[in-house]
């Protein structure tokens, strides 16, 4: 089960495996579409951090990454933001990407 972010347990200084932070929100029907790709790919990859960030609860998290349309995946490595994808996407692209930052 993917975990879960808040304003107060996530700083992207201590980021120290490639993290992948799903920003959503509990009324977004593509969020919720999106949800069972996040959970599977949490099994694919556990070497990877992946986590989910309810905006509606997290508005500093949200506003630290621009946060303006959900679903928004942000994909961090070393503490550095390498990427964004915007909308629901399906397992397999998001697998690509996730590969291709390893």
């Amino acid at each position: 089960m993917a975990k879960e972010y808040t304003d107060n347990s996530f700083d992207i200084n201590n980021t120290k495996v490639l993290t992948v932070l799903d920003f959503w929100a509990e009324w977004c029907a593509p969020c919720r579409a999106l949800n069972p790709v996040i959970e599977q790919l949490t099994k694919e990859f556990p070497s990877v951090d992946i986590a989910k960030v309810n905006v509606d609860l997290n508005p500093s998290l949200s506003s630290q990454f621009g946060i303006t349309s959900i679903p928004t995946l942000v994909f961090i490595k070393d503490g550095e933001v390498v990427d964004k994808q915007l909308g629901a996407q399906t397992k397999t692209k998001l697998a690509d990407r996730i590969n291709k930052l390893l």
